[in-house]
């Protein structure tokens, strides 16, 4: 079970897992590796045990000297402690590396799962909780969760260990050693009881607080143009600004509580230890156990004070990771994004044909506010269709719906003849190619890049790919060329680049259907040119859908479609929609008008030469 976050005031952000769903998670990732846990488990007690042996030891040496034996007694108890520290050490080892290996492998899967269920969450969940929050539990949340689980985890099972071990230690000493330790285990409790009530929800909202924080930088770097255009610049601060503060807030009081939580403990040490002295003198007078003993119980309870403060501390961490977890785990358990069905045993519907029929399409992201309405739209096979309009026309919407990324509220769509709806989803994957204007570079070798269209591309194929996109030259320029490693790390590509290699993958994954989502939009004028020439070398031989960033793309299409405020407006050849004076021909009138201005030369001044 997933709840939304309590703490924030964003609804539309991904939901956080129950605690209840969240150790149901951790249980399901832990009953593959029982014998691995168990093992691991085993090893730690072995060697927590051996070392508690150091403090008989010790109390058995202070023993041999109140009786004054001589030094050479002391010897085989020296040779002990120190095989004790040996063995207990070896031990320590193997088990801290096991339960790290445990550790390790629980969020191996635990980031594959998450990594594949972002993959193929709906894309209106993402786009609703914006890039910031996925991106926070991506990056921060798996980075803290990873840093648990290599430090904190193997440190914090050894410590509960050890505590629970010198407790037992006590006992065997006197039992009333192990009561007098007791007096501090009220103050501990009620100490630990609060901090987990009063910590868990601030990281809860810590980690919330540091998402929204990282969604509003993202959103005002990303758009720093619009923001500038528009003079936003003073929203967009005060906006960072009410957040960063909030966070700042947050960490505050997570400090204030981890002080308040420790000054507490300090006070159940000192009681603890002056009980265990004070009983260790009445059972000395008494006779009732040796002074050997005695300073044995002292000891463990001193020792007692590393590992309760190493649980306490990484308790902390825990509680962090634990927040992180249940963001991890919310994610994991959203819903995937509804596919056709497409079994092995029943036979799927196949398009006819490469061509696009929109029936009665109505869509809307939000209850009430439609994106589309009543949108009909026929292209025929190996036709080239320019979709035209304002920005928020619908026109990336409607290129989506046909794509399959988004199912319509209302009408119909189908590829061949077929609907959407009745074609298996390897039917649409295989049928439709998208390609829009953000482009990601994959980390790797250029030739793997291409390969994610097609791996069994052959290299000749490659290169004929890029040929017709006019990228074999730069590509047989590089350093190494197919080879040389591209992306982060590697070779930066340009703009124009990376979305040749986009066009060249469209090539090489021979959809019959191509749709491009402002292609050429984020490069320059003469990389526009560069890109829209590509763009049609590689559509040619398919049925296009092109949202046109500029409407000389229009101008070359078979077909133009003018959208607005949702709905068709005009639809026409490019001539016919000029002849017609209306909406498209203002439009293009005003871009002719633009374009022709910006390629007459500047007058000379008078500083010039001639």
């Amino acid at each position: 079970m997933t709840t939304a976050d309590p703490t924030s005031t964003d609804p539309t952000l991904l939901p956080i897992a129950s605690g209840a769903r969240t150790r149901a998670m951790l249980g399901e990732l832990l009953r593959p590796r029982r014998f691995l846990a168990a093992g691991g488990l085993v090893v730690v007690i072995a060697s927590i045990s051996v070392g508690l042996l150091t403090q008989p030891l010790l109390g058995h040496i202070v023993d041999l000297v109140v009786d004054r034996r001589p030094v050479s007694a002391v010897l085989v108890p020296a040779l002990l402690i120190a095989v004790t520290a040996i063995v207990s050490g070896v031990l320590a080892t193997i088990g801290i590396s096991l339960v790290a290996r445990l550790g390790e492998s629980l969020l191996a899967e635990l980031r594959e799962r998450f990594v594949e269920r972002a993959l193929h969450l709906p894309l209106h969940e993402v786009e609703r909780a914006g890039s910031g929050d996925l991106t926070s539990r991506v990056t921060n949340d798996v980075t803290i969760i990873g840093e648990a689980v290599r430090q904190a985890l193997p440190e914090f099972t050894r410590s509960l260990l050890a505590i629970a071990l010198t407790l037992v230690g006590l006992a065997v000493l006197d039992w009333r050693f192990m009561l007098a330790a007791l007096v501090a285990v009220p103050v501990q409790a009620s100490t630990l009881r609060w901090y987990l009530r009063a910590s868990g929800p601030v990281y809860t909202q810590q980690r919330t607080a540091s998402g929204a924080q990282q969604q509003q930088l993202l959103e005002t770097i990303s758009g720093a143009t619009t923001v500038r255009a528009f003079r936003l610049g003073d929203r967009q601060i005060s906006r960072l600004t009410e957040r960063s503060t909030r966070t700042v807030d947050l960490n505050l009081t997570g400090v204030r509580l981890y002080t308040r939580f420790f000054s507490r403990l300090n006070l159940a040490e000192y009681m603890g230890l002056s009980a265990v002295l004070v009983v260790g003198y009445v059972l000395v007078r008494d006779q009732s156990v040796t002074v050997g003993a005695a300073t044995a119980a002292a000891l463990y309870f001193t020792n007692l004070f590393g590992p309760i403060n190493t649980a306490l501390i990484l308790l902390d961490e825990a509680q962090s990771a634990a927040a992180s977890l249940a963001r991890l785990v919310g994610d994991a358990d959203l819903p995937l994004a509804p596919e056709p069905a497409d079994t092995a045993d029943e036979p799927v519907a196949r398009p006819r044909d490469a061509s696009v029929q929109v029936t009665g399409i109505k869509h809307a992201y939000l209850p009430g506010h439609d994106v589309l309405r009543d949108v009909d739209l026929e292209i025929p096979a190996g036709r080239r269709v320019a979709l035209v309009g304002a920005s928020g026309a619908g026109k990336t919407t409607l290129a989506k719906l046909i794509a399959g990324i988004h199912q319509p509220d209302q009408g119909t769509i189908a590829l061949g003849g077929v609907p959407l709806i009745d074609l298996g989803a390897r039917a649409v994957r295989e049928s439709v190619a998208l390609v829009t204007q953000e482009v990601h570079v994959f980390a790797g070798p250029l030739v793997e890049d291409l390969r994610l269209a097609r791996a069994d591309a052959t290299e000749t194929e490659i290169q004929q790919a890029l040929a017709l996109v006019e990228a074999l030259d730069w590509v047989q320029a590089l350093p190494e060329g197919l080879t040389t490693v591209v992306g982060d790390g590697g070779h930066r590509l340009t703009v124009a680049q990376a979305q040749q290699l986009a066009l060249a993958r469209l090539v090489l994954a021979d959809r019959p259907i191509a749709i491009l989502d402002e292609a050429t939009a984020e490069a320059g004028s003469a990389g526009a040119r560069l890109l829209e020439r590509a763009a049609s070398n590689a559509l040619q031989g398919r049925t296009a859908l092109v949202v046109a960033h500029r409407l000389t793309q229009a101008a070359s299409a078979d077909q133009v479609v003018v959208l607005d405020a949702g709905q068709i407006v005009e639809q026409g050849t490019h001539n016919e929609l000029v002849a017609a004076g209306n909406r498209y021909a203002v439009l293009w009138q005003a871009w002719s008008d633009d374009h022709e201005t910006r390629s007459v030369p500047p007058k000379p001044g008078v500083d010039d030469k001639p």
